[in-house]
């Protein structure tokens, strides 16, 4: 605990933002860091607790509190507050491949579950880890970590997303040989084609995917596993090639929304909408279909998560007239009741960035049908709902729309192609099924992980689970290993 008193003198004081009028010119970060003494400040506030629910409880489990990956988060605010910044991205290191990335799109949980956080006013937690890793950076202390004695085992990892990177990165350190197979142009999965970069510049993963080539992980790009696409990889030739098999793919089949009108060209979804223009920011060729493009035109967003509000802040960027976000679900209280939701995960009103750049948010609003002109969407109808979701009678109104983004979720990974070629059980809900003990399939030496095996979920949940995998395929590869839990 680097200040005893610390929480008691400072104030919580985090980053800021550029203003909308800048940060709408371009699609760089906008983030405004804290200055050195500022950090070391918000550190001295942590008050090492007895408890440190910011730790997370190590479990896989869906509803723990804390950080899925177990940052050792008051051991690195000591080290930050006391100038032991190589220390700090050291222990930082240990339990998280990727923090430049979870500090900047993490919704930061720990934070949530921090004791100061009972008053609302927690730690600033997410700003200190992207400060050291930056820091880290910055100093070239992140250096390719190569194993000393290679195993003569191969690896193959089935998608380049934050599971399938994690995963490589700890495979390829414990000595095995590593493929990843990317059915992309680049690594990366949605933290490259979801993620907008003004939420994270994409310069961010390339230097990490350097570093694990460093390492000796080998990346094999547009190369899609299973299906007849050019380039596609044949999944029993894997099965032959490879001692072990990681499925680290997201859960990419979109939520769709099948009512009177979805036929009309002008809706689309989420996913079909922000790759082109991250495509657009890094130069690199579109994929072939349609252009999308929010220009001039009034957009309706339908969703009210995190992919839609990446819908919003694209949409203003590209020059949409306005922009209209829907959430069937009703408004959530301005604040929680803390007695009964700490340290957890809390339901409550959030505005992110892009929602604050001048969407209008309208809740409890069910789309009824689209409606149209020459085949082009021109009307959403809709309707307001109790908290059943049943229609209000009376309560139902117009929007006018030129593009309708479908951004209500992902309900598991696409099955044609890989997973039906390879016939891995799936789940109930459609996600690849393998046990939390140990990540494996109910194929021999097949492994899943990440989104593939627990369904949409987030970047620091990937993270972890990817972790966890390597580890399991090291246990069945050597019959022991090192690698952290």
């Amino acid at each position: 605990m680097g200040k005893i008193t610390g929480f008691l003198e400072i104030d919580r004081h985090d980053r800021k933002y550029a203003p909308v009028s800048e940060r709408l010119k371009g699609y760089g970060e906008f983030v405004i860091p804290l200055s050195e003494k500022d950090t070391k400040d918000q550190a001295a506030r942590c008050m090492n607790c007895g408890i440190p629910n910011c730790h997370g409880t190590g479990s896989v489990e869906p509803g723990t509190p804390g950080c899925p990956v177990n940052n050792q988060i008051p051991d690195w605010n000591d080290l930050v507050y006391n100038g032991n910044w190589e220390e700090a991205s050291r222990n930082l290191h240990s339990t998280n491949n990727f923090p430049e990335i979870t500090g900047r799109i993490c919704p930061a949980p720990c934070e949530a579950s921090c004791t100061l956080n009972i008053d609302d006013n927690p730690v600033t937690i997410k700003t200190i880890e992207c400060a050291i890793v930056d820091r880290a950076w910055q100093n070239g202390w992140l250096k390719p970590e190569i194993a000393a004695v290679k195993t003569g085992k191969k690896i193959a990892v089935v998608g380049s997303g934050p599971a399938g990177m994690a995963c490589a990165q700890q495979l390829a350190r414990a000595g095995h040989d590593v493929h990843v197979y990317e059915k992309f142009a680049k690594a990366g999965g949605l933290m490259r084609y979801g993620i907008p970069d003004f939420k994270m510049e994409k310069h961010v993963i390339d230097r990490r995917v350097a570093q694990m080539e460093a390492e000796g992980v080998t990346f094999h790009y547009n190369s899609p596993v299973g299906g007849t696409e050019p380039g596609a990889v044949d999944p029993a030739e894997l099965m032959k090639t490879y001692d072990a098999v990681a499925l680290t793919g997201g859960a990419e089949a979109g939520r769709d929304l099948p009512i009177t009108g979805r036929e009309l060209s002008g809706i689309h979804f989420a996913m079909d909408f922000l790759p082109q223009q991250n495509r657009r920011v890094s130069d690199e060729p579109q994929d072939g279909r349609p252009e999308i493009l929010a220009t001039g035109k009034h957009v309706v967003v339908i969703g009210g998560g995190d992919t839609g509000s990446d819908c919003i802040g694209t949409s203003f960027r590209q020059g949409a007239l306005s922009v209209t976000q829907l959430e069937i679900m009703p408004a959530p209280p301005e604040h929680e009741d803390k007695a009964m939701t700490w340290p957890n995960w809390p339901l409550k009103m959030r505005t992110s960035s892009s929602q604050a750049e001048g969407a209008r948010r309208e809740f409890a609003v069910l789309t009824q049908t689209f409606t149209g002109e020459d085949g082009k969407v021109k009307k959403l109808n809709c309707v307001q709902v109790d908290d059943k979701f049943k229609p209000i009678p009376g309560s139902e109104f117009e929007l006018q729309a030129d593009l309708v983004l479908l951004a209500m979720g992902f309900v598991h990974p696409v099955h044609d192609g890989m997973l039906k070629t390879l016939g891995v059980d799936l789940d109930p809900r459609g996600n690849v099924r393998a046990a939390l003990t140990d990540f494996q399939t109910s194929l021999p030496k097949v492994f899943a992980a990440g989104d593939m095996r627990r369904g949409q979920s987030l970047v620091v949940w990937a993270i972890r689970e990817g972790r966890l995998c390597a580890r399991s395929i090291d246990q069945f590869l050597m019959g022991t290993t090192n690698l952290p839990r």
